[in-house]
């Protein structure tokens, strides 16, 4: 398992980490996904043999969000 702290920009209310949230959380090898619209922050926990980070952060950035 490894673990991935990501700064989220464009988030603009709770929906859109909700969005991120659900959509990661969806993702094969995702195991939890937790993102936080007042700090700005996603964390996830993912198994490296099914997903990668650039995968997640990918994803974020087809919702219109920029991941770092």
């Amino acid at each position: 398992m490894e673990r991935l702290e990501l700064h989220i920009d464009g988030m603009h209310c709770g929906s859109c980490a909700v969005g991120i949230q659900m959509l990661t959380s969806q993702m094969d090898g995702v195991k939890s996904s937790e993102v936080s619209y007042d700090k700005k922050v996603g964390t996830f926990e993912f198994d490296s043999s099914k997903t990668n980070k650039e995968q997640i952060i990918k994803a974020i950035e087809e919702l219109g969000y920029k991941a770092s």
